[in-house]
Parts: C-alpha cells; structure tokens; sequence
C-alpha cells in the first residue's frame, strides 16, 4: 500500500485541502502520500499484517502491561471474568442443579478428621474428594478449597515435592475445613477422561478446563453449605494446574477470599495441559492479569528458581503489585520465593499456612505457623469409590456433552425475547457471551489507523485504495473505496463484503463493479470493499507445527474477519462525507456480516447471504464458521436479536436456514417490516433497494 502513496506531492494536499479524513487517532486535514506512509510506519499501521505471522503460543512471553487507574483495571478485570466464564462454557451461567452430596467414611485422627465425599456438579456427573476437619474444635471455621496438579496420584500424591493430604491435615489442624477434589480423569473422578475437548466441544463452549472450573465452583457450592464453615472466610490453594484452577476459580467467584497459587503464575508459561487452555481463555492477556483479578483480595504467589515461575519475584509479582498499588493495597499481596524445582513442598506449604493463618484465622503471628508430622490414610481408605460402583444414573462423556448441549438450547429458548423489555434481559444475559466468542469489537475513530492512496477518476466517480487497522493491533486491512461523482454531503456508503475479496466487489481501475456495488453507486452510494483475513492482499495465515492450543491464544480465520468488517464500518463511519451506513455480506461473507452486525450499532440495515447454511449442523459451523463459543452463545440467532429491530435482508436461505425464529422475534418487536427474508438468491438490484431505500 505503500506504493500507492509514493507519488502524490504536497500540492495535491493543497489542491484537495479542506477535505477531513480519519489517520491515526484524530481528524486533520490529509497530508501528502509520503507523510501518510511515514506515519503508517510509526507503529501505527504495520507494513504487512502481523497477525498472519504471529500466532501466540502458550510459551510466548507477555510483557505484563501497565494500568494507570484502579477503575481502568477494574473495567479491564470486568472484561477478563467474562472471558474465564466464557472460555469454560459458563457464560450465561447454567442453572445450579441439585448437589446431592454424600459424605460417608468418617475416619477419626488426633487433630483433625477425614471423610469421603461426592457431589452432583451436574446431573449423573459426580466430583469427588475428601473433607478435612478440626477435631476437638469449635465454632465457624474458615473454608480452603486444594485443587491439585498434575500428580501421579492427583490428591492422594505424598511426596516430597508434593503432599495433597499432607496439606490438608496441617490446615485442618491448625483450624481450617478444606476439601480436597480430583481433576476430570483422575483417581475417583473417571467418567469423562482427562483428554476430554474437541472442536465440536469447543463450538458449545466444552472443554476440560470448563469442566473442572464448573467443579471447582461447585465445589465452592458445596463448602458453603457446610454448617461449620464460615463462608465469609474462604481460601483456595494449589501448585501447577491446581494453581491454575485456583486463580481461575478466585477470578470468577468473589466468594474466595484468599488464594495461594503455586508455581503457576508465570509470564513465560500459560500451563502445558488442556485442562488449563480453554478456547479463547488468554486472547490478548495471560495468567498474570487473570491471578491478578483477586485484586485487593489478600493474594500470596509461591514460586520456584526451578521452573517456569523463576522469574516472579521481578516479573510477574512486580506487575500484579502495581495493580495492587491502585488500591493502596500493597500490603495484601506477597511473594515466597525458594530454590528447588517444580513443587509444593513443605518451605511453599508453610508459607501458605502463614499466609491463611493471617488472613482466615486473623493470627498475629502467623509466620510461627509450622508444619507438623503426618500419616497419610491408605488409599483404600480416601479413594470415594473404592468396592463400590458409580450411580445408576452416572453419565459418559457422549452423555454429558449430550446433556449440556441440550441445556445450553434449553437456556437460549428460555431466554428469547417476546417484546422490548424481553430484548433488553436478553442482551444483557447473551451479549457478553456472544461478544466473547467473537472476540472483536467496533473500534472508535480514535483508535483507527489509515493509509490513503490519491483518489483517481473514473467514468461517473472517484477511485481510492486505503490500508486500515487499529492503534497498536498491528493489522493492517487493504480496502477500496469508489465514490459517485457530484455526490455531495452526507452520503449513504455501503460496506459490501465478499467472501472473494474486494476485487470481486470493485476491480482496481473501477471498471469491473460487481452487480450490488453498481447498483448501489446508481442509487448515490459510496460503496467499500475489503480484503478480509488471509483473502486477496491480506496474507494467509502462518500456523507453527508446535503451536498447540492454538484457539486458546488466537482467533480463527472467520473472528479475524468478522473483526475487520468492523473496523471497516468504523472507517466508513469516521468519514465526514459518510451519513447512513449499510451492510452487505455476498457468498460465504454474508454468514460473517450477520455477525458483525450485532456488534455494529452503527448499522442501519445490513443484507446477507445465507448460502443455504444449515445452522443446526455442527459440521456446518466447523467448516464455514468455525469460531470456539459460537453455538454457546447462541450462534446467527443471537446475533439477530442483538442486532434487532433493525433492518435485516436474509436471503438464500434454502430450506436448511431457518428463520421462523426470527420472524417470530420482529413480529413480537413491531418491527414485522425491518426483516425480509428469500428462500432464493434475490436480485441485486431488490439488495440495493433494501440497502438504500429512497428517501
């Protein structure tokens, strides 16, 4: 795009001054090509489009950003729980079944006691562990949650370098109920395997980390229950992936007062197991900014020169404590830091008792809080199932899915609107959940970065190719842009998007115009083409082989796209010549127009092609619209509602794309007129009427 510009001299500004456009962050009177393409290169509008080449993996290093309010951190905090929850298929929340627990196996010990227990997390789906309790003790005890990592035994392990009961019985002793529950796969726990997830999981927003994140919550469910514990005084702790279960868990649930992770939170590392990289979960952020959401919440990180979290106390505990130091709160998080390798032995062990004894059992002197000698029970003897079976009711995985695919349609249909104030409850219980899928956002005019080539002329109009993209994103989206001669005003633009690129909409000397866009430019529109991501100019994609949990870090190619249609209609509404704004999806890019719509307000009617898509057929969605979370979210048809009651031109629906829903939904709004809807392709003249009605 830079060539484009090279050639345009300072009196061509001269000639055209007076005539505003967006570039960079504020509206001025354009410069010459060449200050055009110098600015483009000021870390502003990359040369090429670095989201081709940089796809994020779980070992690349964040550079933990800076946040220079309490309230802009907690507007950013906002943003990261609703991410966790969406990421884990808990956004909207499903309904909280019945527990049903059973505690059974009481074993008696000097100090503390031990029994077995399991729960119904969900229906026929059991977690399982052990509750620890004081003996001889009385009154409201603080509650500690110990998620455990990836141990050989889980939380039977007893070794040196980690001791699950040899943890609990210590707090226990020292005042503390804790429970103590298996990850999904692990010793009681093996209904669904530990290598549980796929693509069509992660389409309705499963995955193992969603699975032991609803446990975990569940679990937290099940402590407050109990009639000895103090649900006021909650903790949580546990190392490597139970530390990552417990930041997620205190990230999401304010009912955890005070976490401990354990040598987890690390700038360099994000967890090696699928059970803690959800779809979606770290899109521009990482563990640091997701431990850091406890903030003030008393916070204590243990960390280890032998592993990832060798760093910490420069790196990653320096930056959470800026945060903290937005609350004046500085004195609420803390490091323990100790040579040895990956653990929590018993050095971390006791700096967690301190850190629970101060905050839980208020101690003065919680440093004087050690470790004592324990006996770990026999296996038989802590293992829930042990020469017993599962329920009759006991569900699979294909079981589970089956149930909470179900209930996920269940919760939508229960949820969709029937008139105004049902829309506005609607939008408030989807959109989060629909906005996270997507992960895109309409960004403002000040956030835009643009490069403009010299308009050329044409036979009846006037020619421009541009690059756009967002401040610091570091993608950079070629466009053309053909305007009626004589027009004058606000005029009526159009965005019109095709699967083939912008060469299929308007070829580059304007001669070729694809039908839509002619008859939009008769109707007095300016009308935009695009390259999407990875289409014409706009680089494919470079995925490396050993770029694993890929989703949990990058966008598929279909949410990049969707994104740049929205930083386009952002382009377009940002120019002064621009009054009503149109949308256009043609082929495959009318499925990603129907769903940048819903988050593009400035929309006043958008015309899709439906190419007879069957949005029923998970297959359909993984091959021509695979974005995570999607039919979680509630897929086109939360998009619709979203978008609702503005005009919608569905067409080509075929018999495989229904759209009884949606009409139900206009005729509930009084709104039966802003949708229409064609079994068959329309013509595009009947397109561009719908588009840009006269006025």
């Amino acid at each position: 795009m830079a060539s484009l510009a090279r050639g345009t001299a300072r009196s061509a500004m001269q000639r055209s001054a007076g005539r505003l456009v967006m570039l960079v962050i504020t509206c001025m009177l354009r410069p010459a090509a060449a200050e055009v393409d110098a600015m483009s290169k000021m870390d502003r509008l990359p040369d090429q489009d670095i989201r081709a080449a940089n796809a994020r993996k779980l070992e690349t290093e964040w550079k933990p950003r800076e946040f220079k309010s309490a309230q802009e951190w907690k507007q950013w905090a906002e943003r990261l729980r609703e991410q966790i929850l969406a990421s884990a298929g808990l956004l909207p929340m499903p309904d909280r079944t019945p527990l049903n627990p059973r505690i059974f196996g009481r074993i008696e010990r000097e100090g503390y006691t031990v029994e077995k227990v399991f729960f119904e997390s969900y229906p026929g789906f059991f977690a399982c562990g052990n509750l620890y309790r004081p003996a001889g003790k009385k009154g409201a005890f603080p509650g500690v949650l110990c998620p455990h990592g990836h141990w050989k035994y889980g939380r039977l392990e007893d070794s040196a370098d980690g001791s699950v009961p040899g943890r609990c019985i210590n707090l226990a002793r020292q005042g503390h109920v804790v429970f103590s529950y298996d990850m999904v796969g692990y010793n009681d726990s093996k209904q669904v395997p530990h290598s549980f997830g796929g693509d069509r999981e992660q389409l309705w927003g499963m995955s193992l980390m969603g699975l032991q994140l609803w446990n975990s919550i569940r679990a937290l469910d099940f402590l407050c229950t109990l009639p000895d514990v103090d649900r006021e005084r909650i903790g949580c702790t546990g190392a490597s992936g139970g530390g990552t279960q417990t930041f997620l868990l205190t990230a999401v649930d304010d009912r955890v007062k005070v976490p401990a992770p354990v040598c987890m939170v690390s700038a360099r590392f994000q967890g090696g197991c699928s059970c803690e990289n959800g779809p979606s979960l770290r899109l521009d952020t990482s563990n640091v900014e997701i431990a850091a959401v406890a903030a003030p919440r008393p916070l204590l990180l243990v960390s280890a020169t032998g592993d990832w979290t060798v760093n910490t106390p420069k790196v990653e505990y320096s930056a959470i404590r800026g945060i903290y130091r937005l609350f004046r709160a500085e004195e609420r998080v803390a490091n323990a830091h100790f040579s040895a390798g990956h653990n929590y032995n018993q050095q971390s062990r006791e700096a967690g008792y301190a850190w629970f004894a101060r905050w839980l059992l208020r101690s003065r002197k919680p440093e004087e809080v050690k470790e004592e000698p324990f006996s770990v029970e026999p296996a038989r003897d802590l293992l829930v199932f042990h020469g017993r079976e599962y329920p009759k009711d006991a569900v699979d995985a294909e079981g589970l899915m089956a149930y909470l695919v179900r209930q996920a349609k269940a919760q939508l249909k229960a949820s969709w609107p029937k008139d105004r104030a049902g829309l506005l409850r609607f939008k408030r219980k989807f959109g989060p959940a629909f906005r996270c899928a997507l992960a895109a956002e309409m960004p403002s005019a000040e956030g835009l970065a643009v490069a403009e080539s010299r308009p050329s002329l044409g036979a009846g109009f006037t020619l421009q190719r541009l690059a756009i993209g967002r401040v610091g994103k570091g993608d950079r989206v070629p466009a053309v842009l053909i305007k009626p001669e004589g027009a004058s005003g606000r005029c009526h633009a159009a965005l019109v998007v095709h699967s083939g690129g912008k060469d299929a909409v308007i070829s580059t000397d304007g001669k070729g115009l694809h039908p839509l866009a002619k008859a939009l430019l008769e109707r007095g529109c300016i009308v935009m083409a695009l390259d999407c991501f990875g289409i014409g100019e706009s680089p494919k994609r470079e995925v490396p082989a050993d770029a694993k949990y890929f989703t949990t870090y990058n966008r598929t190619d279909a949410a990049e796209r969707i994104q740049d249609i929205l930083t386009a209609l952002a382009y377009i509404k940002s120019r002064p010549d621009v009054g009503r704004v149109c949308l256009a999806g043609v082929e495959d890019a009318g499925l990603w127009c129907l769903l940048a719509r819903a988050l593009a307000p400035q929309v006043e009617s958008c015309a899709v092609d439906a190419r007879k898509f069957n949005i029923e057929d998970d297959e359909g969605f993984l091959k021509r619209l695979w974005i995570p979370l999607l039919r979680r979210a509630g897929d086109v048809r939360t998009a619709v509602a979203l978008a609702a009651p503005r005009r919608l031109f569905i067409h080509n629906t075929g018999a495989a794309f229904s759209t009884e829903w949606a009409a139900r939904l206009y005729r509930d709004l009084e709104a039966g007129e802003n949708l229409l809807v064609r079994r068959e392709a329309a013509r595009w003249a009947e397109i561009g009427a719908w588009l840009s009605p006269r006025r």
